[in-house]
């Protein structure tokens, strides 16, 4: 029975994707390693390296139906690696001692490591995936509602107007940067790894250089430049993107928490009956995914930092530092796989108030406009004594509890100046949105 809330049966689909489960499962991952042995046996068995005849029983003998889970189990706890225990398999099922040669000139970590690339590469496919659905959501949203004002907020407090257009294009922008950041990194990470013992190919007295390449060009991988087996700074580099798409991801959901709050009413998750419900406050309706996404970044962050102490390995071969990354790389992988498909589900149904974000703004009877308004003034008493004269009409505003633009009209030094019609204006939300619109333009332009 599963212990952990990423294989859970009744939780794993709320915080995982069970796509990002079968990439890191056992399973995959021996078929990994299996896809790793057939490819070098093959390269070799080309390169005259190994006899031809071993290799075509090398391949022939890398399938995954063939492996004995419970031998494999066994062996592992007992040696405290995988890899011996699956080429021993792939040995034994071998005719006339042919398979002593699979495994030819590699070390465990050559295999492991190749094998947690490979991985990776399915892993970020999916990120992909989801990364360039997000920006699909968001950029609906954007252009949708490019020209809806919504109150913009500072340190929780009404700021100036926006449009709610300008806040998913803001976000939409950051989006694309990870889905930029991703292409970047795809050539310095998705690299294998076949140094041997100490990473100079010391094994192999021929053909060394061509067996390297030769693989990874099998296996559709880079070849590395240098063995990397203690310098992990590429794992702890995916692990860190990954970091950065859950701060974005976290992003979304904490606005739209706020914005789900009883008081303010501007946006919802996607209703279903029941979904959010209270077990005694019939009347509620929680931020069920947004709840998910941020305990899923908070816990992934955690990990993305345990990648980086991995990073601090001893010599040439490290004496456990490796071993957090088994830990932790596929739990970073599924639970930003749950994070993104719950994004997802938000922003794809998100429900947008329109009317009540036009409401939220008319609550402080005008007072969000006082920026425009001292800016509207400034040209004719001077910006620094128009900002300190609406400051004081804004505390007199909120004392009388009367529209600030009927302060402003019977104060004579501004009536003298401007006329009902030009304060009334300058108090109009809509007429006070800046450049929101031209910016949304600009982010949805550089999609292509």
């Amino acid at each position: 029975m599963a212990s952990t809330i990423i294989d859970s049966r009744i939780f794993g689909d709320m915080f995982s994707d069970s796509r990002m489960r079968d990439v890191w499962s056992d399973e995959n991952r021996t078929a990994k390693y299996l896809d790793i042995e057939r490819a070098l046996a093959k390269v070799q068995g080309e390169l005259g390296i190994i006899p031809k005849e071993a290799a075509d029983e090398i391949v022939r003998n890398c399938n995954l139906s063939q492996i004995d889970w419970a031998k494999l189990k066994a062996k592992t706890e007992q040696i405290g690696y995988p890899i011996i225990a699956v080429v021993n398999q792939i040995n034994a099922n071998c005719r006339d001692k042919l398979g002593e040669y699979c495994h030819w000139g590699a070390t465990t970590q050559d295999i492991t490591d190749t094998a947690a690339v490979l991985q990776m590469r399915e892993g970020l496919a999916l990120i992909e995936q989801d990364l360039d659905e997000i920006g699909a959501a968001l950029a609906a949203l954007a252009r949708k509602y490019r020209d809806t004002p919504v109150i913009g907020r500072s340190n929780l407090q009404q700021a100036t107007p926006i449009t709610f257009g300008y806040k998913m294009a803001s976000i939409l922008a950051g989006i694309d940067r990870h889905r930029e950041r991703l292409q970047q990194l795809k050539p310095r990470v998705l690299m294998g790894e076949f140094g041997g013992a100490s990473g100079t190919l010391s094994s192999l007295e021929k053909g060394a250089m061509e067996t390297q390449a030769g693989l990874m060009k099998e296996l559709g991988l880079a070849q590395p430049l240098i063995s990397w087996h203690t310098v992990r700074d590429t794992i702890a580099e995916v692990g860190a993107f990954l970091g950065l798409v859950g701060g974005s991801l976290g992003k979304i959901a904490m606005d739209v928490k706020l914005m789900m709050q009883t008081e303010v009413a501007e946006v919802f998750e996607p209703f279903a009956p029941g979904r959010g419900s209270s077990s005694t406050m019939p009347q509620k309706r929680n931020p069920i995914s947004c709840l998910y996404i941020h305990a899923n970044i908070s816990v992934a962050r955690q990990h993305v930092a345990a990648l980086m102490d991995a990073m601090v390995a001893d010599h040439e071969r490290s004496t456990g530092p490796w071993e957090i990354e088994w830990v932790s790389l596929p739990e970073i992988f599924c639970l930003m796989s749950g994070a993104l498909k719950q994004t997802k589900f938000i922003l794809k149904g998100l429900e947008v108030d329109a009317t009540r974000m036009r409401a939220n703004i008319d609550i402080t009877n005008g007072l969000v406009m006082s920026e425009a308004v001292m800016m509207g003034l400034g040209p004719y008493i001077g910006r620094e004594y128009a900002h300190d004269l609406v400051y004081d009409l804004c505390r007199q505003a909120l004392a009388d509890n009367r529209p600030l633009v009927e302060i402003l009209v019977a104060h004579p030094e501004i009536n003298k100046h401007v006329t009902r019609a030009q304060l009334d204006a300058m108090c109009d939300p809509a007429n006070n949105l800046g450049q929101a619109g031209v910016m949304v333009d600009r982010v949805l332009s550089a999609r292509g």
